[in-house]
């Protein structure tokens, strides 16, 4: 039996009405968590322009990709090496991936990501800055769908040196015999502030609205054109005392291979004390969860699914 597909509200990033956008986003957030996003200003080329590099990159023998393997949450991951669901047992996600940090992320030694020789990957700087800039013309609409100043999250310093993690992802095709279920990406919740997600249309992703209810209901998610995929994170979510919701997400087997999933992570500054906010508390409503440093957090959340 085919899973129900869910229908989202779409976000025109471009309206000059920003007062009803931002309502618009509100009642998106409150009741999907997700929402698509058009007139974001990331160009139809570069989107296949990077769709490209992430094919040349991925085709790339296994000896060569694993030159770049995961150090401090940057470079390359085999299949089956990640499990988002870390209550699970199966043996791992039957996905791969290259995670690219904030281009800012420079020590003594150079820059913490690592990047293949050739040169397939240069078009993701541009991807990472449009990107970027997509988010933060964002944020301000969210602040606003908060009844907050629209300069809010400026002001308490989230956007600050922001972290913006990009991940490349390829689901393989032909998976061959399992004696178990087999997931592109298991059962999870983004961790940081906001994502933006690109596919070239192939199928796969699900969402489940109500994280809370057993069994989880799950319905298909498809791509539109010339549209961002856009979620809540875990940190928003916190932020607004479960208002908006950091809906579970997972990717699904379908037989295609996928170079297709880029997945931009718009997190707040380290040092950004994430608490819930003063118009989202009362004393019928009290906090569901302490403040904390979005590092901290962050850190949390990669130690239960990496173990460091």
């Amino acid at each position: 039996m085919d899973t129900e597909s869910l229908q989202l509200p779409i976000i025109d990033l471009g309206s000059s009405d920003r007062i009803s956008t931002a309502h618009s986003i509100r009642q998106a957030c409150m009741e999907y968590g997700f929402f698509y996003l058009i007139n974001h200003g990331v160009e139809e080329d570069l989107l296949h322009e990077v769709l490209e590099g992430n094919r040349k990159f991925f085709t790339l023998p296994l000896e060569e990709k694993m030159k770049l393997a995961l150090k401090k949450n940057r470079g390359y991951s085999p299949v089956y090496a990640e499990n988002l669901d870390p209550s699970s047992t199966f043996k791992g996600d039957s996905k791969e991936f290259l995670y690219i940090g904030p281009l800012e992320d420079v020590t003594p030694h150079g820059d913490l990501n690592q990047w293949p020789p050739e040169d397939s990957l240069l078009c993701c700087l541009f991807w990472l800055y449009y990107l970027r800039s997509a988010g933060k013309r964002l944020i301000p609409l969210v602040a606003l769908a908060l009844n907050l100043d629209e300069n809010f999250f400026y002001d308490i310093g989230a956007l600050n040196q922001p972290n913006g993690f990009l991940r490349l992802l390829h689901y393989p095709g032909d998976l061959g015999p399992s004696d178990e279920e087999i997931y592109g990406a298991s059962a999870h919740s983004d961790f940081g502030m906001i994502t933006l997600l690109a596919t070239d249309g192939v199928g796969g992703l699900q969402v489940c609205r109500d994280k809370t209810v057993e069994p989880q209901v799950w319905k298909d998610l498809h791509s539109v054109p010339g549209a961002l995929i856009v979620n809540i994170g875990d940190l928003m979510e916190r932020w607004t005392n479960c208002l908006f919701r950091s809906t579970l997400r997972r990717v699904m087997p379908t037989g295609q291979e996928r170079y297709s999933k880029m997945a931009f992570f718009l997190d707040p500054n380290p040092d950004c004390v994430v608490e819930c906010l003063k118009t989202w508390r009362s004393e019928s409503s009290p906090p569901r969860f302490p403040a904390i440093r979005c590092g901290d957090y962050l850190k949390e959340r990669f130690k239960l699914i990496y173990g460091s």
